[in-house]
């Protein structure tokens, strides 16, 4: 998805960022962290403005050289959005976010969308997660994805056959793995 909006948008002043949440960096992944780095991609290669540099040098000489905060990202944010023409955020896998982290996100997003409507959001996460956006956002527009059991199986063998220690399976598990899992996830 991300592949095809950079194909479609190239040399215009159309921007085209996103995140991928990983579940076992929840943590490390607080909505501050996140937002800096669609920061960062934003100012990749035009130079950083400076209003950017100067909310930094502020940040550095506060106690301890603390980082901006979550207010502050949000508003740079806004600020340098509204300097392009469209700006497209892509965050895959939302759901595996912390639901803390998630809950600020999401209003984070909102609050940059208010001040600069250029913004466009994409988020991919599964079902469950869907009350939180609609409460956040309002009316979405939502696309289901679902694999089937044919993108099950060829992603099981791919990871199989990636597997590092091939000898720990005979080619008789091998076969009750790529069967079975993809008929038991198209029941859920």
């Amino acid at each position: 998805m991300i592949d095809g909006l950079c194909d479609q948008v190239g040399g215009k002043d159309i921007a085209v960022v996103g995140l991928y949440c990983d579940f076992l960096a929840q943590q490390e992944q607080s909505t501050a962290s996140m937002l800096g780095a669609i920061l960062k991609q934003l100012v990749r290669g035009e130079g950083i403005s400076e209003h950017i540099w100067e909310a930094f040098q502020k940040a550095k000489k506060g106690f301890g050289g603390r980082g901006l905060r979550l207010p502050d990202l949000v508003g740079l944010l806004g600020k340098t959005i509204s300097e392009l023409d469209l700006v497209f955020i892509c965050i895959d896998a939302l759901d595996e976010s912390a639901p803390k982290h998630r809950r600020e996100l999401l209003k984070s997003l909102r609050e940059i969308v208010e001040m600069s409507p250029n913004t466009r959001i994409f988020l991919t996460g599964r079902p469950h997660i869907n009350d939180e956006i609609t409460k956040c956002f309002g009316e979405v527009v939502r696309i289901p994805v679902s694999p089937t059991q044919e993108d099950i199986k060829n992603y099981l063998e791919m990871r199989l056959d990636g597997d590092t220690d091939p000898s720990a399976m005979d080619d008789e598990l091998r076969a009750d793995i790529v069967r079975i899992i993809p008929a038991e996830i198209s029941d859920m």
